[in-house]
């Protein structure tokens, strides 16, 4: 194991030495770059953050709320916020 500083130089990092099956490392070889990582190790870094401290899960109701918003404007069923204040009368600058 070695000790040392991250790419930004701010936080030091320890080197470890994981064993993966070869064919994740080629799934992660091919994703990395395409992702926009500059490194499999910036990409495995990231992900291991997220496994420390995952994201917030959309609940499935709001994911199904979405995807209900999605389907109505893709069929032209929604109207833009300017449209809806002309018809009210609203001004939106004040």
């Amino acid at each position: 194991m070695s000790t040392d500083t991250d790419d930004a130089g701010d936080e030091r990092t320890t080197k470890i030495d994981v064993r993966v099956p070869v064919s994740l490392l080629e799934t992660i070889d091919e994703e990395y770059e395409r992702r926009g990582y500059t490194s499999r190790s910036e990409a495995i870094r990231d992900a291991l953050r997220d496994w420390v401290d995952p994201p917030a899960q959309l609940s499935a109701e709001t994911l199904e709320a979405l995807a209900t918003s999605r389907d109505q404007r893709e069929q032209g069923e929604t109207r833009s916020l300017d449209d809806v204040a002309d018809n009210l009368d609203v001004d939106l600058d004040e």
